[in-house]
């Protein structure tokens, strides 16, 4: 028998088993049709859970995950990390990356990172549609652009997310502050002149490489080169600005406002040549230089430094990638811990009733 089809419109996902997808439309622009697409895997529960209710620690917690620059969302385990504690997982491809992405687009175009507020409201208005009245608590999980973004849209939208992780997050240039300060005003000039002219691809498809050399068998991907290619997408003037001026938004200093979790590899490696050493750092970003960066962002930041690290933490060997999940979980149950006592402190202040 063929399954009714879904009233909010959601379909499987190419990922498959759990995950499903919804196409979430957005303005057009010159390019034409624009969209977003979320993809949600919820968590498994048991007739006991379904009759007297989800005990477990993150049963009222909805996660939203932004991708990073040339990527988007296709880690089953890193979702399965957060349903099998009781949230709702989501992921957000952005508009011209990875689902979204429609023939004729530039891949990955912004012109400002603030064009992405639409996106992130329509996957908000779509998680919590048929949701019901009982409030839950929002987790920001964003991976190096995407933890960007999500930083900036958090510190503009105050009192909406309970917590964010930062996964490698690109707060800072990989170039010296002063070097970045020098060059953006060349580059936004270029950006009001011809936003689409290419930069040189500088990515010799190194950390693509250093992925698959410790490609861990019982954490399988299975990746789509035409939405993650082995290097990078172009780097085009009026991207670049956007990316620069983010930059200096978290060098003035935002604040965020809630508890942050920043993870990291402990060491940074430059791609000049192929080198092992490059299966075991970061060697896309700066790490010290983005965990000063980090400090300024907000009041309460926890940063993980994971010894053997890719930039994508949880794409790492074995290792690195049990002992990145170990140390996100260890974060997450104490922050949840902290914010339900904080709830319940606050609501017998209220004289409601309190929350076990």
């Amino acid at each position: 028998m063929t399954a009714a089809p879904d009233p909010q419109g959601w379909v499987p996902d190419v990922l498959g088993e759990e995950f499903f997808q919804l196409t979430l439309p957005l303005r057009a622009d010159d390019e034409g049709e624009v969209v977003a697409t979320l993809v949600r895997a919820l968590p498994e529960r048991t007739a006991w859970q379904r009759l007297f209710g989800d005990r477990r620690t993150l049963a009222d917690t909805d996660v939203l995950y932004v991708h990073g620059w040339s990527d988007y969302f296709f880690q089953k385990r890193l979702a399965r990390f957060w349903t099998g504690r009781g949230a709702r997982f989501f992921a957000l491809d952005l508009r011209k990356y990875g689902r979204s992405l429609r023939p004729g687009q530039t891949p990955g175009y912004i012109s400002d990172l603030a064009e992405y507020d639409e996106d992130i409201a329509a996957a908000l208005a779509a998680m919590t549609d048929g949701q019901g009245a009982a409030p839950r608590r929002l987790v920001l999980l964003g991976h190096s652009t995407g933890g960007l973004t999500l930083s900036l849209w958090a510190a503009r939208n105050p009192g909406v997310a309970s917590a964010v992780i930062l996964n490698s997050p690109w707060l800072e240039f990989q170039l010296p502050r002063f070097t970045r300060e020098t060059i953006a005003p060349l580059v936004g000039l270029q950006a009001k002149r011809r936003p689409l002219d290419r930069a040189p691809q500088v990515d010799l498809g190194f950390y693509t490489r250093a992925q698959n050399e410790v490609a861990d068998p019982e954490d399988p991907m299975d990746v789509d080169l035409a939405w993650r290619p082995a290097q990078t997408m172009a780097v085009h003037a009026g991207w670049l600005n956007a990316i620069l001026a983010g930059h200096a938004s978290i060098a003035a200093g935002i604040d965020i406002g809630v508890p942050v979790c920043v993870l990291l590899s402990a060491h940074s490696a430059y791609p000049t040549s192929w080198s092992e050493d490059l299966t075991r750092a970061d060697s896309v970003l700066v790490v010290d230089d983005i965990a000063r960066a980090a400090l300024k962002i907000g009041h309460s930041i926890t940063i993980e430094w994971i010894e053997g690290a890719l930039h994508d933490v949880f794409l790492s060997r074995h290792e690195a990638r049990e002992e990145a999940y170990a140390r996100l979980g260890h974060w997450v149950d104490g922050w949840a811990a902290a914010d339900s006592a904080a709830r319940a402190a606050a609501s017998r202040e209220a004289g409601a009733p309190g929350v076990d």
